[in-house]
């Protein structure tokens, strides 16, 4: 298990603000990026807009004895949907990001979650069963028991946390939002291309520092059949993409841009955070100096089993990042530790 820790320290503004962006490093990124009240009410009519509720008991997990208040830390499932090649009907989660937020000490830890892991999907009907874990978002559509729904108690059920809101975005989200944020300038690690998902053309990554659109962000963030994501892995890029994102989000010229990204988010974005908690979160965190972003990763390995590509994590990092998700989410790890992933022994 690998872990990296970044601190975004605030640039002092002229007014006691926040510039606060909980992102999707590979396919959504932007929460919310505000200014005081001014923010919130700009905002407010895009999220309402983008509003969907997963109809649970009580308003919870089913991971949580108890209901959250507002300084518990909580966790939010980032969801990057694919629907083109299903003509926007069922689609698949082409990147699945969780992330632990702690209001009281302003710490965010991120592990991202391998869209081939092979795992058990429940309450899919007749596709119940060992799949793909992005392949939940399917057939939660196709079944009516709820695309974002089943994706969510999947991957809950393959971390053994709950998630509390999540936030979905497709592919003409992300891309209009890094454009709207004056693209995003990273440090590739190693050259390679990237068809582009609009028109089919190549887009060349060479090593080093780059400024980066909201097209060439989508390739970069997506590749991972090339011999490269091996060593430079989709995972990882998703994670430094994250870095290089807030970066650019908490600086100071996003104010000018909250009209536009809020725009953006209404016909592109779902989840079930209300406008009043992202401002509540938002005044919360704006009394830290810094933002600290842990990063975590599970490790195992890909493996074609019937045919069919999987990623198999090892039990022993799954295990260890289940524990260190629960212990930063203040819940016991007294039990035994329960997944539906299949580690195909």
């Amino acid at each position: 298990m690998e872990r990296e820790t970044r601190r975004f320290r605030r640039a002092k503004p002229r007014k006691k603000a926040l510039k606060f962006t909980i992102t999707i490093g590979a396919i959504l990124f932007l929460l919310t990026s505000g200014f005081g009240a001014y923010a919130f009410m700009n905002a407010k009519n895009a999220y309402d807009h983008s509003q969907v509720d997963l109809n649970r008991e009580g308003g919870k997990s089913d991971f949580r004895e108890d209901e959250l208040t507002f300084n518990d830390p909580f966790s939010i499932l980032l969801l990057g949907i694919e629907n083109y090649s299903s003509d926007n009907k069922s689609g698949l989660a082409d990147t699945q990001i969780v992330i632990t937020v702690n209001p009281a000490t302003s710490e965010i830890h991120m592990v991202t979650v391998p869209r081939d892991t092979r795992v058990n999907i429940e309450n899919a009907g007749e596709y119940s069963g060992i799949h793909k874990l992005n392949a939940a978002y399917s057939y939660g559509a196709i079944t009516g028991y709820g695309a974002i729904k089943l994706q969510v108690e999947t991957v809950e059920k393959f971390l053994n946390i709950p998630i509390d809101n999540f936030i979905a975005v497709n592919f003409d989200g992300f891309r209009d939002i890094v454009d709207a944020l004056g693209g995003i300038t990273v440090d590739i690690k190693e050259g390679f291309w990237e068809e582009n998902f609009y028109d089919g053309s190549k887009i060349e990554f060479e090593k080093g520092t780059a400024h980066l659109n909201g097209e060439e962000s989508l390739a970069f963030v997506r590749m991972r059949k090339l011999a490269i994501n091996a060593m430079y892995s989709r995972e990882e890029r998703q994670r430094q993409f994250l870095a290089a994102t807030i970066d650019q989000a908490m600086s100071a010229g996003t104010i000018f841009k909250i009209g536009q990204i809020t725009d953006i988010l209404g016909d592109n974005v779902e989840t079930d955070l209300t406008a009043k908690q992202i401002y509540a979160l938002q005044k919360q965190l704006s009394k830290a100096d810094s933002l600290a972003i842990n990063t975590i990763k599970i490790d195992g390995t890909d493996q074609k089993i019937d045919r069919i590509s999987y990623y198999i994590p090892t039990e022993e990092s799954l295990k260890k990042v289940s524990m260190e998700l629960r212990t930063k989410l203040k819940l016991d790890n007294a039990g035994s530790f329960v997944t539906n992933a299949d580690f195909a022994k």
